[in-house]
């Protein structure tokens, strides 16, 4: 197996999971972000675990082809499709059991007629936009959206959500946005209560929202960063006590002394101050080891912190050791994540992003081990 790797923690996930139930109550439900592949950690091996231990009822997903690749690899539980698909695509929505996000008409006419051809029923969730502006129907038409759900024999509404934009923060102006999000929602679904019509699952609350507002818990959450460890901002509060479940590793492949004066890598950017010790680490851009962490990267060998030296390259690094050394050729080196002191949420703030980009990054030539 190649030396670059990726190390799923199957249990600091369940974990996570757990500390959410607790937070949330054990009456609500859960709906994992597995989006983009579980956010780069691998999407079967983590709902497998979380639906057989119980602790999770959805499977959030971004594409049709991941609800494809969920339902062959044997998932059987309720599949929500978060992002909208398009009418050549709804087919997949009938022939992997996948229940759709809806925003408007159009839409639902195309899902209403292929279950017509199929006699069957399509359960839909309405996304209501509340401020985030991406999708979702407005607030002033859901009742419209949902009457016509309600009349059309081959739909049936499942739930009502909305998405928060700015909840992972605690600055005052997003608490406010957030707040009026959560009562225009509420209105909305009071609105549809009062129709007698059955609004199904309620849900609003992302990472955010589980952290710092729990007026937005409703019927289910959709937890997505915190599943895997991470805080979705650097300011949110830690109600939630989380574990890192990647690690991103590599080993020592090579060891070399340069002499004071010498440079490294591509662009030369890098100069030796004094006799040094260089190591070759086989993990670089291509596998997800971002470019901007060039000279500025530190990486753990031994327990030890090392810098990065020079630009990294698409298949490599190298690492300063310094004027002496106990490293070995084959020792591992830890990328991030993990115990480490090296986090994701460190690496990130270097590259100028967010621990997201870095774990979605993660090439698919690295293997994912589950332990």
């Amino acid at each position: 197996m190649r030396s670059t790797k990726v190390i799923i923690n199957i249990n600091n996930f369940l974990s996570n999971l757990r500390n959410i139930k607790e937070r949330i109550g054990k009456e609500r439900k859960i709906c994992m972000a597995l989006k983009a592949d579980g956010y780069g950690h691998g999407a079967e091996a983590l709902s497998k675990a979380a639906f057989s231990s119980g602790l999770a009822d959805y499977a959030g997903i971004a594409a049709i082809s991941e609800g494809v690749q969920l339902r062959e690899s044997g998932i059987k539980e309720d599949i929500l499709l978060l992002s909208l698909a398009l009418g050549e695509e709804v087919p997949g929505l009938f022939d992997y059991n996948i229940i759709p996000f809806v925003a408007d008409i159009s839409y639902l006419a195309d899902i209403a007629r292929e279950g017509a051809k199929r006699n069957s029923v399509k359960t839909v969730h309405l996304k209501i936009d509340t401020g985030m502006n991406r999708i979702g129907c407005r607030p002033e038409d859901a009742l419209k959206i949902v009457q016509f759900i309600a009349e059309n024999k081959n739909l049936k509404l499942g739930g009502l959500c909305t998405h928060f934009p700015v909840s992972d923060t605690v600055n005052s102006e997003d608490r406010e946005f957030t707040l009026n999000q959560i009562k225009i929602f509420n209105s909305v679904v009071n609105d549809i209560r009062e129709k007698k019509i059955d609004t199904g699952i309620i849900h609003a609350a992302n990472s955010g929202g589980i952290l710092h507002y729990p007026e937005s818990f409703f019927d289910m959450v959709r937890p997505g960063i915190i599943l895997f460890g991470s805080y979705p901002d650097n300011s949110a509060e830690r109600k939630i006590e989380i574990k890192p479940v990647m690690t991103f590793e590599s080993r020592v492949v090579f060891i070399k002394k340069i002499k004071k004066g010498a440079r490294v890598s591509y662009g030369l950017t890098w100069q030796a101050n004094e006799d040094t010790f260089i190591a070759t680490v086989p993990a670089g851009y291509a596998d997800g080891y971002n470019r901007h962490l060039s000279n500025k990267g530190k990486v753990e060998i031994k327990g030890k912190i090392y810098p990065v030296a020079g630009r990294v390259c698409m298949d490599q690094i190298l690492i300063n050791l310094g004027t002496s050394h106990n490293i070995e050729t084959g020792d591992k080196v830890i990328l991030f994540g993990g115990d480490s002191a090296i986090t994701c949420e460190s690496v990130a703030d270097l590259c100028g992003t967010i621990p997201y980009e870095l774990y979605c990054n993660i090439n698919k030539r690295v293997p994912r081990i589950s332990v």
